[in-house]
């Protein structure tokens, strides 16, 4: 058997959860061609848990491999680390440039919406966001998704009129890997300061895609809903 602590480990445990159901439904949501083992997502998810004190080497190894179930674990393993309240600055600065220098092993928006809010945004709370105007630039569709992601960890501080800021940058974006996370980002924002929702659509309703609109206003009173979409 593998050693404990090590990427092989998890990868054992990964395959010894495969079934042909699961390697089925994983491949309707991969590009064609890539590789998966077919393991079921919550059962991915309690093996990346229990695996939290993974050391980064191990994750990086993980993080290397064709398969889609390993690299997923990785990103599960760095948001679970990033979760942990003793991870101090240093550690998360490292959590961070690991998901960032291997943002070319990162293929589909879950693996994002994984790890990008505490991985990338918890760690950027005080900090320049220079990172994320850079990502929101990016010809890739999944490293801008992770900019407009990211900013769901400021949500409960004062950094988060940094994420209005790459929602403005994105708003007119028409990737629906990109669209969504605007309007995500904004419906949860809303809910803190609807005032600055309001002035944020009324400023840029005109530009973004139907349903990053839709999403945006969800949390809205019918009222304000009704001034950006027309009732169903």
């Amino acid at each position: 058997m593998p050693l404990a602590g090590t990427a092989d480990a998890v990868v054992a445990e990964l395959e010894q959860e495969r079934t042909e159901e699961d390697l089925a439904a994983v491949r309707k949501r991969l590009a064609e061609g890539e590789e998966a083992i077919g393991v079921r997502m919550g059962t991915l998810f309690a093996i990346a848990r229990r695996h939290t004190s993974l050391p980064l080497p191990e994750v990086e190894r993980l993080l290397a491999l064709p398969a889609y179930e390993p690299r997923l674990a990785a990103v599960c393993v760095l948001d679970f680390k990033a979760r942990r309240r003793r991870t101090g600055a240093y550690e998360r600065g490292t959590l961070a440039r690991t998901y960032l220098g291997h943002h070319h092993r990162i293929t589909t928006w879950d693996m994002v919406d994984r790890a990008a809010p505490r991985v990338i945004g918890l760690w950027l709370v005080g900090r320049d966001k220079q990172i994320l105007r850079d990502l929101a630039a990016s010809p890739d569709p999944l490293r801008r998704r992770t900019a407009m992601t990211a900013p769901l960890g400021f949500l409960d501080t004062p950094d988060v009129e940094a994420g209005y800021e790459v929602a403005d940058l994105l708003a007119a974006d028409r990737n629906p890997l990109v669209h969504k996370p605007v309007g995500i980002f904004l419906k949860h924002a809303g809910v803190r300061d609807e005032d600055r929702l309001v002035a944020f659509l009324d400023e840029n309703v005109a530009l973004m895609p139907r349903p990053a609109v839709r999403l945006a206003v969800e949390k809205l009173p019918p009222d304000l809903r009704s001034r950006y979409v027309r009732p169903a």
